[in-house]
């Protein structure tokens, strides 16, 4: 598919894998204005994910490509963040480690239930763990040129890992015809 064929949300999510080179580059550089430029790309490459599937069912754009490609870059841009902020420091690999395997297991279990031609929609819960994970990036990045409460970041890990948690687990339990067909 050509990028001048595509729909408006379908380009806001090659927009956000695009921007995702563009904002881990902006913490690789020792510079408190670029790293602001990084937190304002990941701010808007995060926007995107909001905007392009609000238009995308509000104007009845939903495509194959946006049902696969959306997700999967929505979890490079949060993956990548997390990832970083490992490699700088920030954070220990095991919160990362267990963020990932919760990705995984959703994205797998997603694979099964296609192959059994069962639609799984997303359930508030798994918003709920998009936008705490997002704000507690935020709230990371933002440590890079500002002081931010350790204290505040460590409540907002802990809070990320259970809501994580807590979304695989009740993702799991809402869709257990999955494993029954």
């Amino acid at each position: 598919m050509k990028i001048s064929e595509m729909n408006l949300p379908n380009k806001l999510t090659l927009l956000r894998i695009l921007l995702i080179p563009l904002f881990i580059l902006c913490f690789y550089i020792s510079s408190p204005f670029i790293n602001f430029i990084g937190i304002i790309i990941f701010c808007v490459a995060s926007f995107t994910d909001f905007l392009d599937g609000y238009i995308a069912r509000k104007h009845n754009l939903v495509t194959d490509f946006g049902k696969f490609m959306d997700p999967l870059a929505d979890k490079i841009l949060t993956l990548s963040a997390w990832i970083l902020l490992v490699e700088h420091g920030k954070l220990a690999a095991w919160i990362v480690i267990i963020i990932l395997t919760r990705e995984f297991a959703i994205t797998g279990f997603r694979q099964l239930a296609q192959q059994k031609q069962i639609v799984l929609a997303a359930n508030q819960w798994g918003k709920i763990k998009t936008v705490t994970q997002l704000i507690t990036i935020i709230l990371f990045l933002i440590s890079f040129i500002l002081g931010v409460s350790q204290v505040l970041l460590n409540i907002m890990t802990v809070l990320v890992l259970i809501i994580t948690l807590y979304s695989g687990y009740t993702y799991f339990v809402d869709n257990k015809k999955v494993f029954s067909k």
